[in-house]
């Protein structure tokens, strides 16, 4: 597992890829569990009272219940993905093909030749072979439709025999989910012998912007909006599903915090984004996205002292224009950019988001604050395209 640093001042921690490196299951055993400390139990008056102050005890169990019958629904669907690369012996000079990383995978749809499953594109980066599997000493050969490491998914392929008699999972509008609201993840963290691991938590935030990098450089390729959830999420969870009560998909699980006292701060692909991709996968192998062409960063971001003369306190401050497109039209360093097809832009995660409702050869009206002056400018949406990621396909028994 590979920690990717997040260079925010505010917080010297890493964010870390949620796949797992195959030895991490048997190392566990040799691991030291120490016990939470625990305060002293109250008096028994005390704990009557907490009791008698649940505005509606049934909505415990109605929760609890909810939840059950959402992993009941989705638990199906859910599966392992085993990542083989080609691994050389020095000493016998000969290769072959080895597990070298573990993650998860949800089925999304089906018709009658074949099912298809998404992850992330780290749990498949680098493979010469994929596997899925579906219990404990089922495994069967994948085929990599597409991957597309600037949202960090990928598209895998079976027989549909496979899911025989499992309807695929049902996405929810990520966009009308609240900070609060009951999250479900399902994955296999820690290796197939914890295979489907129920953790559970809440929304922590709907809209994160987080750093989009590749394992293998450490370079930073976008920034994403994610969801932000407290709910456990470990090596091996990569590519899972993050649910709803309902047993709907809000998003793809893909990275954590991991920092000396961080603990619950986990994020999530929102499930929208995953449709769109997903299916760009499907049907072209690779993900077309828009580009504005420009580099910034929120303003708010920023310390005070290095904010342009401008009339707002909110807005991207564009560092480089580095598209022919966003230079034609007038765009410059130093510009904030505040509103984007009459959108308003407050920070980067929602420019971003207002971006990707547009399409390669659109054109958008982009408001920049240059000084004082308020500026209309129109800028023809350019195209970020993606290559495959996993190494060309080998024809290797196991």
């Amino acid at each position: 597992m590979r920690e990717l640093r997040w260079k925010r001042a505010w917080a010297m921690a890493s964010v870390a890829f949620v796949s797992s490196g195959a030895g991490v299951a048997a190392g566990l055993a040799a691991s030291r569990l120490e016990p939470a400390i625990m305060a002293p139990a109250p008096p028994q008056h005390a704990a009557v009272r907490a009791v008698d102050a649940v505005a509606d005890p049934e909505s415990v169990v109605n929760l609890s219940t909810g939840v059950t019958q959402a992993v009941k629904r989705v638990e199906p669907d859910v599966v392992g993905v085993e990542n083989y690369q080609l691994v050389s012996n020095f000493f016998s000079q000969t290769s072959k093909l080895q597990a070298t990383g573990l993650g998860t995978g949800v089925m999304f749809y089906k018709d009658e030749r074949h099912a298809y499953i998404v992850t992330n594109n780290h749990v498949v980066e680098g493979a010469a072979k994929v596997d899925i599997v579906v219990d404990p000493g089922k495994h069967h050969d994948a085929d990599v439709v597409g991957t597309d490491p600037y949202t960090d998914l990928a598209v895998l392929r079976v027989p549909a025999s496979v899911f025989r008699g499992i309807e695929p999972v049902t996405f929810a509008d990520s966009s009308r989910i609240e900070a609060g609201e009951p999250a479900i993840a399902i994955g296999t963290p820690l290796g197939l012998d914890f295979a489907d691991t129920v953790t559970s938590g809440i929304v922590s935030a709907k809209s994160r912007l987080m750093p989009v990098q590749d394992e293998a450089t450490g370079q930073t390729l976008d920034y994403q909006t994610v969801i932000q959830t407290d709910a456990a999420i470990n090596p091996g969870n990569s590519g899972g599903p993050l649910l709803n009560i309902r047993g709907e998909v809000i998003g793809i699980n893909s990275c954590k915090i991991v920092a000396q006292n961080f603990e619950g701060m986990g994020f999530a692909i929102p499930s929208n984004e995953v449709k769109v991709v997903a299916k760009q996968l499907m049907e072209k192998g690779h993900a077309v996205h828009p580009a504005l062409g420009v580099e910034g960063y929120s303003l708010a971001s920023l310390p005070q002292q290095m904010w342009p003369d401008v009339p707002v306190d909110y807005g991207v401050w564009v560092k480089r224009v580095s598209s022919p497109e966003a230079r034609a039209a007038g765009i410059r360093p130093g510009d904030v950019i505040v509103s984007f097809n009459d959108r308003t832009v407050r920070t980067m995660a929602e420019l971003r988001t207002a971006l990707f409702q547009t399409h390669p050869g659109d054109v958008a009206v982009v408001r920049v604050y240059r000084g004082d002056k308020l500026m209309a400018l129109r800028v023809k949406i350019g195209q970020m395209g993606t290559k495959p990621t996993t190494a060309p396909a080998l024809d290797f028994a196991r």
